[in-house]
Parts: structure tokens; sequence; C-alpha cells
């Protein structure tokens, strides 16, 4: 990877590219640092701190944000109006007839799927924005007005700017799509999520010079020395099973056309273990985060009844919140690859093709043995992701002084998944400019 950094930095077309992309990092930090107006920002932050814990929603979308939301900047949304819309459209692009049709348009049709996200998640951020003020209004009465018309005025200015600032970071990704090395919500992702790894370093320092104080043998140091290897082998691990893949051999037949001979070429189809990415994880992580939320808008005082064990069965750092949210990762990850996996489609294509799975006859037993070879790659995907998901909830089980570390699991997942595709992309732009059929 650094290689390949090194290499376009040398060349200008692509250096220009990458300064871009680093402009629109460097813009995207300063608006995470710029507070909106009418909004007590220390309370916020003592707020949040409180209340950011257990695994609720306010917790992941504070991990998104890279500490914005906790800090009750213009950033405070991100990029997650259009993640979520993304993911909404997605789904239902395989449930609403007209919706697929227009994505078998090719690009026009891409296009306006393109312009109905937009919508959506337009509509997302202010519906994510009035949330947001009500709990700021409410539970954390961080709002400086609340009565008569300055009231009025001081919602409307907030909602805006919460609005505001999640469609001009949408801009800004897509601005990085056309005008930097691209993939540019990735990379805005990317940059909220590196922003928290200061922070937890710092936690790990603190700790550790504690621990040295208290005489208590250095324990956070080992710790810290002992994660930071950890998170080694993990990033190790997870390039690992991003690249692997299971290849299904393909043997195209032979024609014979005047006096040529045509096909004949052997291929294959390669499918990923990891096709699904990081979405599974984030299905399960949103499901789960319900209960946690639900008891933070309505706290629950007894220390006995139904209402108080159903949340201590979603407590973060419990058994039952480990072993569900690890079984709804491996549902969502069957679930997904389900809908973007057809296996009676590639059977029809190869046969239309002149193609075959040796040993394997075309149509129906060729869409059966690929549904096989899905359904065992899945599983193997669903554990990963399962694994790397609840590795935090151990950590945090283990110790609550560590609960805060956003640094592992899926956020190293997340960075490290961005990572990887830039990496490809900054490839493709170097084939692109040294290739001799480009340059004749």
């Amino acid at each position: 990877m650094f290689q390949t950094l090194k290499k376009a930095w040398g060349v200008p077309e692509i250096r220009k590219k990458l300064l871009y992309t680093l402009l629109m990092i460097v813009i995207f930090r300063l608006g995470s640092a710029i507070t909106v107006p009418f909004l007590d920002s220390d309370v916020v932050k003592d707020w949040m701190g409180d209340n950011t814990k257990d695994g609720n929603f306010l917790e992941y979308l504070n991990i998104l944000t890279g500490g914005a939301l906790s800090q009750a900047t213009i950033f405070s949304l991100s990029i997650t109006p259009f993640i979520n819309a993304s993911i909404i459209m997605q789904l239902l692009t395989f449930a609403l007839p007209p919706l697929e049709r227009l994505r078998d348009e090719g690009e026009e049709g891409r296009k306006k799927i393109n312009k109905i996200t937009a919508f959506v998640a337009l509509v997302l951020a202010f519906f994510m924005a009035y949330a947001y003020y009500l709990t700021l209004r409410r539970s954390a009465h961080a709002v400086k007005y609340t009565e008569g018309t300055e009231g009025w005025f001081a919602g409307a200015v907030i909602i805006l700017s919460f609005v505001a600032g999640a469609s001009f970071v949408v801009w800004m990704g897509n601005r990085v799509s056309d005008n930097g090395i691209g993939n540019g919500v990735s990379i805005i992702l990317f940059a909220g999520i590196a922003a928290r790894f200061p922070t937890d370093a710092g936690l790990l320092i603190r700790l550790s010079k504690e621990s040295i104080e208290n005489n208590e043998n250095g324990k956070y140091l080992w710790i810290s020395l002992a994660y930071l290897l950890f998170i080694l082998f993990e990033i190790g691990f997870i390039v690992f099973m991003n690249e692997a893949e299971r290849r299904i051999p393909i043997q195209y037949a032979k024609r014979v056309v005047g006096r040529k001979q045509y096909g004949g070429q052997k291929t294959h189809i390669p499918i990923k273990i990891c096709m699904s990415g990081v979405m599974p994880i984030i299905f399960a992580m949103s499901f789960m985060a319900l209960p946690q939320t639900i008891q933070l808008f309505k706290p629950d005082n007894a220390s006995s009844g139904f209402y108080h064990a159903f949340c201590q069965f979603f407590k973060r750092t419990s058994w039952s919140y480990a072993i569900l949210y690890f079984l709804l990762i491996i549902a969502f990850n069957y679930f997904y690859v389900s809908i973007q996996y057809n296996p009676v489609e590639i059977a029809n294509n190869l046969r239309q093709s002149n193609g075959a799975i040796p040993g394997i006859r075309p149509g129906k037993p060729t869409s059966d043995y690929i549904q096989r070879v899905l359904n065992k790659i899945s599983l193997v995907g669903a554990f990963f992701l399962g694994i790397i998901a609840i590795i935090p909830i151990f950590i945090a089980m283990a110790d609550d002084k560590l609960q805060s570390l956003s640094m592992g699991g899926t956020t190293i997942l997340i960075a490290v998944s961005v990572a990887l595709e830039t990496t490809r992309t900054l490839e493709s732009h170097l084939m692109m400019r040294h290739h001799k059929g480009f340059l004749q």
C-alpha cells in the first residue's frame, strides 16, 4: 500500500487528486470542530459522555461521525443520513419492480436512483436533525432558548445547521469521487472513524500512567502493548479475509466457424468470502441498539420487573447481547448475500454463453451447485464478521475502563476495507497512466 502511495505521489496528475482529497478531509475535520449556534457544547459533551454507552444508537452514531455528535458541531450527522438512505434504496431496489427496472436500465437508471437516494437522504437528515434537537432540548437541556419566538428561531437554526452540515459532507464526498481519488463517501467515513483513534490512544496512555503511579506494576501498560499487538494481528486477518475468494471453474465450449475455432478457454467465477462487507454488522448493530436507545429516553428507575430485565438482557456487556448480536450478524449476512447474488441468473447467463461448470449439468443443477457454494462461503464470511464484531464486547466485559475504546472490531474493519479499496483505485489510476495501450 505504501509503495502504491509513493508511486502515485510521483505522478503529477494523481498527486493533484491526492492533494484535493486531503483538502476535503481537512475541511471536514474543521467543520467537525465548529459548534452549532444556540447550543451549550460543554453541556452536550457531558451529557453524551454519560449516555453514549452500552451500545446504544448514540454511541454508534458518535463513532461514525468521529466524535462530532458529542460536540454538537455542524457536521454532527456527518455521512450517516446518506449511508442510511443508500441502504434503504439498495433493499428497495430488490423489493420494488419499478426500482428494479431502473437498475437494469444502465447508466441513466443509476442516475435516477442516485437522485432518489439524495432526496431520501435529505428527508432522513431532517428527521435525524429534529430528533437530535429534541434530545438535546428535553434530555440534555443544552438548548439556550426554548420558549417563545426565540425558542422557535433557535430550534430552526439548530435543525437547519445539522441538515446543511450533512448535505455539505455529502457534497464533499461527491467532489472527492469526481475530482479526487474516488470513493468519496468511503473516504469521508474513514476520516471520521480515524479521528477517534488518537482519543483511544490517549486513553490507553492515561491508564498506563495511572497504573504506574498507583503501583499496579504497570498493569495497563502491558494491556496497551498487548492490545496494540492484537490490533496489528486483527488488521492482517481482515486483509487476508477481504482478499480471500472461492473460484468456481468455468469451461466454455468450442465452436468452429469456417476454418477458425472459437471458445474452449477456461476461466472462473470469483466469489468473495466477505462479499457483504460491513453491512450485516451495521444492520445488526442498529437492531441491537434499539432497546438501549429506548431506555435512554425512558429511563428505568426500578431495580426489578420485566422492563429492567429486558434492558439488562440487551446490555452491551452481557453474554446475552453478545450471543444475539453474533446470531443476527449471521442472519443478516445470509440475507445480504441473497439479494446480491442470483444463482439462477448466473446459471442462465452461463448457458447462453456456452459455458458450464465441469462435472455439473447446465440449468438447474448449475444453479443448485452455485447456491450450495454460496451457502458455505456465506457461513464462513458470517462467522468472520461475527468474531470481528464481538471482540470489543469481550474487551468491555473484561475491563470497564476499556468500554469507550472505538479502535477495534467494526471500526478497524471499515478502516481497513476503505484503505484496501483506495489502494486498488490508485493502482487502477497508475495502470491507466503507464499502460502502453493508453499512451499510444
